[in-house]
């Protein structure tokens, strides 16, 4: 069941500019004439501005809108690892007026939290995937393993001292940093943090010692030599880092992660509205400038048979199933 009460919106407001629809023969608006959109839509992230969703969220706004011939507005709702955020959507007005993009949070909310509140599966419907972002491993830099192997080997003798980064419960570099752990056999000393880019900034500054982001945050990163990359977290090399090895080619088959991204509605949004969301989320995907950058990140736009609500609620229900087993074998509960 629904919670009855929305929590209070607590981050600052984003206008993402507009292109407007070509007035048709009647002086009518695009928008206008077709119903939907005819006010601002909100994208609601569930992660602070400047961070790797509210990246990618801000890449395809102002396309979507240009498709829509409406105006986009990006939301910051930040707190219990997105769940704040999607708690809000779920239970706002479902008239297509209020979108949230989540990533891999979403499937493994169920199993992190006892008393979540919503039901991705039956309290919200799907629009379509957006990306599937590769993480890296990443560390200090004057950090003294030099490659994966050798942070494995190290970890596992200096257990008690060594520190793993992480963005907070629930946040696709903890549950990364659940699946090294697992891979290693080792249990390390977490240090979470309100966000990846806090994070990400001690671990430049020698705070800490290692940790696993996406690559939209720590590719600049890592080309600046800021931080020592040991691996991707994919079966192929990212185009963006080419001399940096897959987990496979490093010796870590097991650490196998990528943190994909979707769009979401609350339950009983009408049809018409979250076909036209998700054709113009395929016009965003597909426009030049969006590749060009998530390229440049490390990233690329899903296919575009993956950018429809049918193929992201199949791969949200698989994702559901895969996540409750790796936070059950690992014990973890989120408060």
């Amino acid at each position: 069941m629904r919670p009855n009460t929305v929590p209070r919106m607590i981050a600052a407001f984003a206008a993402v500019s507009l292109v407007a629809a070509c007035s048709g023969e009647n002086g009518t608006d695009g928008a206008s004439a077709g119903g939907y959109p005819d006010q601002n839509i909100t994208i609601v992230v569930p992660f602070s501005a400047g961070g790797p969703t509210d990246t990618v969220t801000r890449m395809i706004a102002e396309p979507m809108a240009a498709a829509l011939g409406g105006k986009i507005v990006v939301q910051n709702v930040e707190g219990a690892g997105g769940t704040v955020a999607a708690g809000q959507v779920a239970t706002a007005r479902p008239d297509g007026y209020t979108v949230l993009m989540h990533h891999i949070g979403m499937s493994t909310a169920p199993a992190l939290y006892k008393d979540l509140g919503f039901q991705p599966l039956e309290d919200f419907a799907t629009v379509g995937l957006v990306t599937e972002v590769p993480m890296t491993v990443v560390a200090r830099t004057g950090f003294a393993p030099a490659t994966l192997a050798d942070l494995t080997a190290y970890v596992k003798a200096n257990a008690g001292t060594v520190t793993l980064a992480n963005a907070g419960i629930g946040a696709a570099s903890h549950l990364c940093g659940l699946l090294f752990q697992a891979a290693a056999g080792v249990k390390l000393q977490e240090v979470p943090y309100q966000g990846t880019g806090p994070a990400l900034t001690d671990l430049v500054g020698g705070q800490v010692d290692f940790m696993c982001d996406q690559t939209t945050n720590t590719t600049g990163q890592i080309t600046a030599g800021k931080v020592k990359a040991y691996a991707v977290t994919t079966p192929e090399r990212v185009k963006s880092l080419p001399d940096v090895p897959t987990t496979t080619e490093a010796g870590m088959p097991q650490l196998q992660v990528s943190v994909w991204h979707g769009l979401y509605v609350p339950a009983g949004t009408p049809p018409e509205a979250v076909r036209k969301l998700s054709g113009a989320l395929a016009t965003a995907l597909a426009d030049p400038a969006v590749v060009d950058q998530m390229a440049k990140l490390g990233t690329a736009p899903v296919a575009a048979a993956d950018a429809t609500p049918e193929a992201h609620r199949a791969h949200l229900q698989e994702q559901i199933t895969t996540w409750a087993k790796v936070i059950a074998d690992a014990g973890v509960q989120a408060s």
